[in-house]
């Protein structure tokens, strides 16, 4: 009968143990996962193009926007063809804006009774209550063109009184033949407004001559980007109508500032708002030219138009250009690995962007993968920045190898090795 030994127990017992550790241990340390690597944020590179924002008057209400006409097959709507406003001026509260009421009305008539770009649409005749308007206007020193009862004039030919000459009663006649009355317009004008989201504006008439009819400069000039693409409102404007019914004339009272790259589409005064104009413009030739729409509500005489739309224009030529926005090669994050190894987060690919720099180029925005190893160029997620509404985005890549430790480094460290293989 053998005699029990404890220290030959215990010498089993560890080498039991020792022998479970290796077979257990070592597999998992050196045929395991590698923990992530540990990505740092680091500081955006510095913008090579300083911010230059459009230069607005301080007086009345102004704003300008991009002007991106939506793709082919979208509909046409104050999100879709104008986007985040450039810059804005001035009142934020809606102010009493002339004639440019009668550009809403242009599309809110279109809206309703849709016609094809250059098509004459159907007949509208003229009625005692159209002539007597015109009477009324004439007596009040409105801007009119003429009419008699029992006359026709297309759809079209209304439009360009309504638009080039800005004939207020041929506002008032659009918009009862439409809409059954002005009243009747009215409604239909503000629920238009609210459904495109323009809550900057509210209509008490369809000629813009009563003070109640109000804009704020940021809405209208997002109706000015939306009339602007408008297939039937732009060729009445590219195309003025010289002789109208009964070859009557028509003056072009839109037209101001084309020397300087400038397309009006509304150009007014009243006493309560002043003198008030919608434009478009551009900077460049194409295929390399910025479009922008505007409006400037509340100038005090057209010297002051001239002169702010000037300081506008120069403004824009000193601030649209080809920007760096995402410059190749910028570090945006940096990975360090729980070995020592480490690498940087860069621009793959450069990215510029042709337009108005008004504002600094926003924080960015990083969507990272999560990985242990990878080679030098291995895409390792997204960067994207705000360059004045429109996303900017390109890959990040690292700019060096991590290349994954020797076994030396996987035994002597178990608890980031067993973490890692929990973790998966």
């Amino acid at each position: 009968m053998s005699k029990f030994r404890p220290g030959r127990a215990l010498g089993i017992t560890v080498g039991a143990l020792a022998i479970l550790l290796i077979g257990v241990y070592g597999p998992a340390t050196l045929l395991g996962p590698l923990p992530m690597v540990k990505a740092t944020v680091v500081s955006a590179p510095a913008a090579a193009t300083a911010a230059t924002p459009p230069v607005l008057p301080a007086a009345g209400t102004s704003a300008v926007v991009s002007l991106v006409p939506p793709a082919a097959g979208t509909a046409m709507t104050a999100t879709t063809v104008a986007t985040t406003p450039i810059a804005a001026a001035g009142s934020t509260t809606p102010l009493p804006m002339a004639a440019a009421a009668k550009i809403l009305a242009a599309l809110v008539v279109l809206s309703a009774k849709p016609l094809d770009a250059g098509a004459a649409g159907p007949g509208v005749p003229i009625t005692p209550a159209d002539y007597q308007d015109y009477l009324d206007y004439v007596a009040n020193g409105a801007r009119t063109v003429i009419v008699f009862p029992g006359e026709t004039w297309t759809q079209q030919e209304l439009l360009q009184a309504m638009i080039l000459g800005s004939s207020n009663n041929h506002a008032d006649t659009l918009a009862r033949w439409a809409f059954g009355s002005v009243d009747a317009y009215v409604t239909a004008a503000n629920a238009w407004l609210a459904k495109e989201g323009l809550a900057g504006i509210h209509v008490a008439d369809a000629t813009g001559l009563a003070d109640a009819s109000v804009g704020t400069g940021t809405d209208l000039a997002r109706l000015a980007g939306l009339a602007a693409t408008n297939p039937v409102i732009s060729q009445i404007l590219a195309s003025p109508a010289s002789t109208l019914v009964g070859q009557r004339g028509v003056d072009n009272t839109t037209a101001y500032l084309p020397e300087e790259g400038i397309t009006g589409l509304s150009r007014s005064y009243t006493d309560a708002g002043g003198v008030c104009f919608l434009f478009t413009a551009s900077v460049g030739t194409a295929p390399a030219a910025f479009t922008f729409a505007g409006a400037l509500i509340g100038e005090p005489d057209y010297d002051t138009l001239t002169a702010d739309l000037k300081a506008l224009m120069a403004s824009a030529k000193a601030g649209v250009t080809d920007l760096p926005i995402l410059a190749e090669a910028a570090a945006y994050v940096r990975f360090d690995a729980p070995w020592d190894a480490t690498a940087s987060g860069v621009v793959k690919t450069g990215k510029t962007r042709f337009g108005w720099q008004a504002a600094p180029v926003g924080a960015a925005t990083l969507d990272l993968d999560a990985f242990a190893t990878g080679r030098s160029g291995t895409t390792v997620g997204r960067v994207t920045v705000d360059a004045s509404g429109e996303a900017v985005t390109s890959p990040l890549v690292l700019d060096a190898t991590i290349s994954a430790p020797g076994p030396g480094w996987r035994l002597l460290n178990p608890v980031p090795m067993i973490s890692a293989l929990l973790e998966q």
